[in-house]
Parts: structure tokens; sequence; C-alpha cells
């Protein structure tokens, strides 16, 4: 069916459903329609805008509706969750257009009797003004509300960074989230890439991290001739921040004990000029994979894909004189990206600090005496980031921390990245060297 806000309420009932990734839900469900470019980007819009927003939408919903919303039908649920955020949040369309397709919506869903229904709460809410909630920075219950977050994930940032940063990181992360890539040096000059990107603006980053640049474009850069010759990959400013932590050359041996799908390798690759070597390793081959494909993308000839358990020792395996310990992670500091995260349940993460410091420690069996090693999250959470590393100094007294590059302001041994600090994600990194 050609009809945009069909397909995003087709897709949000199987991803809050079944609790699958976004990005591969939406990327699956866009590439088997007929909608044109128009439609693709509303029912992207309302997809990623209703995961986003789900629980100040909800709220609204339970404020309006004289059902509970567990007793509603989860179709219907999410034709008002879509009808409310276009109200609320999508300036361009208009009400009236908002409120009829939205009634049309449960009719083709053959949810005709509660059409009538889903009329009076969206035409409600228009007439109460369109009030979303009250907001309150401190009252965990409200940033809940007003930010669409867990109220146990609210109070856990609270508790590790203070309310003033968990108010601006949860603000952040509902805003449309930034593009950057990193330019192949390998392949191209600036001034060639800026030519054969199309119609999308490329912004140079600075001399402190001189191949990234900021993207702007209503399109999908990757579908460019320039993606296809190789000549960039997307990925974040934090991501990039963590390669150059490492500082790796052409003269080191190196190991990302967990690469996949090979962003932060091919940054590397990259910086070591196509010398030196990498062994880039991930639990599957799938994935492994992936770190082939792209490095053949990009003719970078350094890297060494393979499948690999990151928390087992490797015998045959040499001595690297840098090593990239990335681990799994929760992902909260990419939220704004795969919004979805947000809404698992925290007990779901117990098990990690330990994964996390077992990785570590198995990785240091790897690295060479004076050798560096980073670790790095994409969470914020203390409990995987500082917990682990204050371990594995505590545990590991042949470990020294070690100085992080002085860009955009960070100093010291260790540190939160984050939207506040200039970075686009939550992200964490330490360094380290092994003492002779």
């Amino acid at each position: 069916m050609n009809e945009p806000r069909y397909l995003a309420v087709k897709l949000l009932n199987k991803t809050f459903g079944s609790g699958s990734y976004s990005n591969i839900q939406l990327s699956a469900g866009l590439d088997s329609s007929d909608l044109d470019e128009r439609g693709k980007k509303l029912c992207s819009a309302l997809y990623y805008g209703v995961i986003q927003r789900r629980l100040t939408l909800d709220h609204v919903i339970a404020g309006l509706s004289s059902r509970p919303l567990n007793k509603l039908d989860d179709v219907i649920v999410n034709i008002l969750r879509c009808g409310i955020y276009q109200l609320a949040f999508m300036d361009s369309i208009p009400d009236n257009a908002a409120v009829n397709e939205s009634v049309a919506l449960a009719k083709k869903f053959g949810k005709t009797s509660a059409s009538g229904m889903v009329n009076a709460i969206l035409r409600n809410f228009v007439r109460k003004g369109k009030r979303i909630c009250e907001t309150g920075s401190g009252d965990v219950k409200l940033m809940s509300v007003e930010f669409s977050c867990p109220e146990e994930l609210v109070s856990e940032l609270i508790s590790d960074h203070g309310t003033e940063f968990t108010s601006a990181f949860l603000r952040h992360s509902l805003e449309k989230p930034e593009i950057y890539l990193r330019r192949n040096q390998l392949r191209c000059t600036a001034e060639e890439l800026a030519g054969a990107v199309g119609k999308a603006e490329l912004t140079p980053f600075g001399e402190e991290l001189p191949e990234c640049m900021k993207v702007r474009t209503n399109g999908d850069i990757t579908v460019t001739e320039a993606f296809r010759s190789g000549w960039f990959h997307v990925q974040s400013l934090a991501s990039q921040f963590c390669c150059m932590a490492l500082a790796p050359t052409e003269n080191d041996l190196v190991l990302d004990i967990c690469a996949a799908p090979g962003g932060k390798t091919f940054t590397m690759a990259e910086m070591m000029n196509g010398g030196g070597e990498i062994y880039a390793f991930d639990l599957h081959e799938k994935r492994a994979e992936l770190i082939r494909k792209g490095a053949e993308r990009l003719r970078l000839t350094n890297i060494r894909a393979a499948a690999g358990d990151a928390t087992k020792f490797n015998s045959e395996l040499p001595k690297f004189t840098k090593i990239l310990c990335d681990v799994p992670c929760s992902g909260f500091g990419v939220i704004g990206k795969k919004p979805e995260i947000k809404y698992k349940k925290l007990p779901d993460f117990e098990r990690l600090p330990e994964i996390q410091y077992n990785i570590a420690q198995n990785a240091l069996n790897y690295l060479a005496v004076g050798g560096e090693l980073v670790y790095s999250t994409c969470t914020v959470r203390k409990a995987e980031n500082d917990a682990v590393c204050e371990r594995l100094l505590r545990e590991h007294p042949e470990l020294e921390p070690v100085g992080l590059p002085h860009i955009m302001g960070i100093s010291g041994t260790s540190a939160t990245l984050s939207p506040m600090s200039g970075f686009d994600d939550g992200f964490f990194v330490a360094k380290f060297r092994k003492k002779g």
C-alpha cells in the first residue's frame, strides 16, 4: 500500500512487538515499499519520531482516553501515537490532515469501530491547545515524560552525572542527529570529495580532526559514487576521537578486539597511511565479513579481519603495540540515533561490567610491554566506564593511565564525551600503557 502513514504504523507494530533495531526494521520496510522519496521521508520521520517520543505520546493519550492505554488495541495505540506526533511536532502537516488521515488509518487496518475514538482523542488534543506536559528539571517523573526516557534511566543518569548534564543530554537526544564522515586521505583530497557528493554540504571539522567532516544533506550520502569508490566512510565524531586517542602509526601492530562493523578499524588503517597491520576481530563470521567488505571498498590492505571470541585467549596471536578495546555496552550514549535502546530495562545490563572487564583483561594478554590500550564504550553509565577502568588499574599493577589527546578541551586519562562537550554522541574513552 503506497501510504507512508500506513507503513509507519505497520513498522511500529513490528518494532514494539519484537524489540528489533529501528534502523534495520525501517530500512527493510522502505526497501520493500513502493513509496517515492517524499513518502519515505514522511514514513521515516513518523517512525523515528514516535519511537523517540513514545513515553511523551503515551502520557498525552492516557490523559485523553477514557480507557487505560494497556486496554487499547496495539494498532490503535500506534495510530494515536502517530497522530499526536504529527499534531505536536510536525508543523508542516495541517491539523485536519493529521486527524483525518489517522481516522482513515483505523479503517484501513480494519479497526473501523475505533475510528470514532481516534477522531475524538485527536480533536480533543487540538482543542486543549496541544498541551504536552509540565517541565521540571530535577523532578524524575516530569523529566521522564518531557524527554521520553524511563524513570530508572533518568535517575541513574542524575546519580552519575547530575541534573544539568542529564537534562541537556536527554534534550539533545530528541534533536535530529548530526552526521559526520571520515575522508579517506589515501583515496582523495578534501576538494575532490566535496565535489563528488552531489548536493551534500561538507564542513571540515578543523585541525584537531583534519579528515573529519560534518555533513548536511537531505538524501543518503552513501548512495554516491564517492562512497562506492571508497573515498569516505560515515563515522561519528566521538568514534573518530577514540581512534585519535589510540594514535596508531604505520610502525604499529594493532589489535581491534571488538571491531565490527569496522568504522574504527577503517579510521585507524587510514591513520597508519595503509602501513603496519590491524588484526580486527568480532564474535561472528558475518560481522567479520562486514569489516572485509568495508576494507575492500576503501581499498585498505593493512586490515586482517576474522571471527574471534574477545573473552578467550588465542595463543596464536602475536603481541600488539596498540589495542583498541571498544567493548559491547548498553549503548545509552547513542539513543539519539537508536532511540529504542533507552526503553530497555537496566537489569538487562547487570552482567555487562563483568563481560567488559573480562574482554579488557583478555586484551592485556596481547599487549606488548610499553604498548598502549584504549578502552571505550558508547554509553555514559559509570558502571560500564569508570568502574571497569578503576578495577583494571586496581587488579593489574602492570598498567598505568596515559593522557588523552588535548582535543576539544579534553584532558586527563579518561573522559566522558557528550554533546555538552561538543561531541555528537555520548561516549567514554580511557587510555592505558603496559609498564616494563
